[in-house]
Formats: C-alpha cells, sequence, structure tokens
C-alpha cells in the first residue's frame, strides 16, 4: 500500500538549521518546564491512595472537599476527570496498613454528598514502593539507551550513529517537558510509553539510515543533501501510513480509554509526532552536516585506492 501514488520530491533538508533552532528552543523549553514546574508523578512513584469514583449525576466538587475534611482527609485531592460525573480523590502517602483504612473512609465520605456514588477503582502504593519504582524505572529508561547506543553505533557508520543517538535522547526529553509543562499525571504507564516511543523513533530512523545507505552507492553523482532528500521521499509513503495509523489508535485510546490509560495514550501520540519528526530533522540533518558521504561507505581498500587519486 502506498500514501502517494508517485514519490514526492519535497527538498526537507535544504531549510534544516531552522529546524535545528526549533530543537533547541523545544528542549531548552522542556527543560525549563521540568525544573519550574516538576513532574506531578502518580502515586506509582510518590506513594499514596487514589480512589476513582462515578456519580449518577454531577457532584459539587466542593461539598466533597468539605466531607472529606470532616471525615478526616483534610489532604484530599478532589478533581473531575473524563466527565463531569467522574471524580478521582488522591490522598498522600499511608502506611500499607492503613490504606484500606483510608480507602473506606473516602468511601463513606462520598456517599454522605450522595448515596449513589459507584466506586470504580481503589489503588494504594507505599511509599517505599513508590520510591523503588521510581529507581527501577529510571534504571530501565537508563539501560534501553544504552543498548541502543551499542546497537546503534556497531550497525551504522559513526555519522550516522551520532544522528541516531541524539535522535533518541531528543524524543523522550519532548515527551517529559510536555507533561511538566501540562501537569498531566506521570506514572509508570508514561514511562513504558516513553520506552515505546524510544523504540519506535530509532525503528523509523533505522528505517531511513538503511535507504540512505542504498542511495549513496547509487547515485554517486548525487550530492549528499540529494541522496539524503531522496531517501526520505521514498520511505515517506510508509511513514505516514504507519504513523498515521498508529496515531489514530492511539487518539481513541486518549478519548475513551479512560483516566488511567489517558497519560500512556497522550505520551505516545506527542511521541509518534516527535519521533516522526526526528528522523528527518535530527538524525539525517546531523549526519548529514558530520559530512556524510559516499566515501564513508567503502570499504578501507577502497578508500585508500580513492585517496590515492591525482
Amino acid at each position: 500500500m502506498e500514501f502517494f501514488k508517485r514519490t514526492p520530491r519535497i527538498r526537507f533538508l535544504d531549510r534544516r538549521r531552522y529546524w535545528y533552532a526549533v530543537s533547541v528552543l523545544i528542549i531548552i523549553g522542556s527543560f525549563v518546564a521540568v525544573f519550574v514546574h516538576g513532574l506531578n508523578f502518580g502515586i506509582d512513584f510518590t506513594g499514596g491512595v487514589v480512589v476513582e469514583a462515578h456519580f449518577p449525576q454531577a457532584p459539587d466538587l466542593e461539598r466533597l472537599r468539605d466531607s472529606l475534611s470532616g471525615g478526616g482527609l483534610e489532604d484530599a485531592q478532589v478533581q473531575t476527570f473524563g466527565t463531569s460525573q467522574d471524580v478521582l480523590v488522591r490522598l498522600p502517602p499511608v502506611e500499607e496498613t492503613a490504606a484500606r483504612l483510608v480507602a473506606e473512609q473516602v468511601r463513606s465520605a462520598l456517599a454522605a454528598v450522595d448515596p449513589g456514588v459507584d466506586i470504580r477503582r481503589t489503588e494504594a502504593v507505599g511509599p517505599q514502593a513508590g520510591r523503588e519504582l521510581a529507581e527501577k524505572g529510571a534504571t530501565a529508561l537508563l539501560m534501553c539507551l544504552l543498548f541502543i547506543a551499542i546497537y546503534v553505533i556497531v550497525r551504522f557508520q559513526w555519522k550516522f550513529s551520532v544522528g541516531a543517538i541524539v535522535a533518541v535522547l531528543h524524543d523522550p526529553i519532548v515527551v517529559v517537558g510536555a507533561f511538566a509543562f501540562t501537569g498531566i499525571t506521570f506514572d509508570l504507564s508514561v514511562m513504558a510509553a516513553i520506552l515505546a516511543v524510544i523504540g519506535y523513533s530509532l525503528n523509523d530512523t533505522v528505517i531511513v539510515f538503511d535507504r540512505v545507505r542504498e542511495r549513496l552507492v547509487q547515485m554517486r553523482k548525487a550530492t549528499p543533501v540529494q541522496v539524503m532528500d531522496t531517501a526520505i521521499n521514498e520511505t515517506l509513503s510508509r511513514t505516514l501510513l504507519t504513523s498515521g495509523l498508529t496515531a489514530l489508535v492511539v487518539t481513541s485510546l486518549v478519548l475513551f480509554g479512560g483516566e488511567a490509560l489517558r497519560p500512556f495514550g497522550l505520551a505516545l501520540l506527542i511521541g509518534i509526532a516527535v519521533g516522526t519528526y526526528s528522523s528527518i530533522y535530527v538524525a539525517g540533518a546531523l549526519a548529514l552536516d558530520l559530512g556524510l558521504s559516499q566515501r564513508d561507505l567503502m570499504p578501507p581498500e577502497k578508500r585508500s585506492e580513492v585517496d590515492a587519486l591525482p
């Protein structure tokens, strides 16, 4: 299946330095958002109790807060999600033995406002377990980046490798920055989405680079910029179909998957867009500006013969 009837001839990399500026601004903005706003960590990382409730009619949040406060839960955070009838109650970390008691207190306080309330989810994570999950999540992310770096260094010539590694670092930073800026809950599902985004972005980059290597050998009289643009245009149909269909599925997950899956879906959706962009304007552009040429793909003995020519 092809998205285009004919291979397009878009000159992607003529203005790549403008896109460098865009990427730098986005990266700086992401770091600023993280340092200024921080991440809204979910109970997976902080520990705590979450109760998800559905009311027959849209409740008065102030009445809910007053009821919870009157029941001894002064630190409870109350917010709607999905619809005005769905309410999420979050409380600070408690000891595991007290988590069930706190959940019952929340249930009683909500029922005092509306007896028809339906408690759909109760989740509790101890503070120690939250710290362990955060450490294991960070370790998994670092190990993933390390093994990917080893893979691309072995698989590609070093100019390709530098571009691929920078692109792989670029994408999760943007996703984390988006979550810091918006304040959307950052939990283990988002961490899993970031790992998926890294793999998705790398796969897209590898496909483009494989086509570039083929065309560098075949298009001997073309400039490296022309070769790179040709390779990107030839893989563009596949990229748009894959990214578009994946984004369509993820969008339905964001819209209809509920509060628990919404952060996961949003992270994937942002990652798909950023990963497609970085494969062209980060990985490909950097390889080009590092001086990529046909000579880089020649075996050492052939390269010596070329260098010896007058």
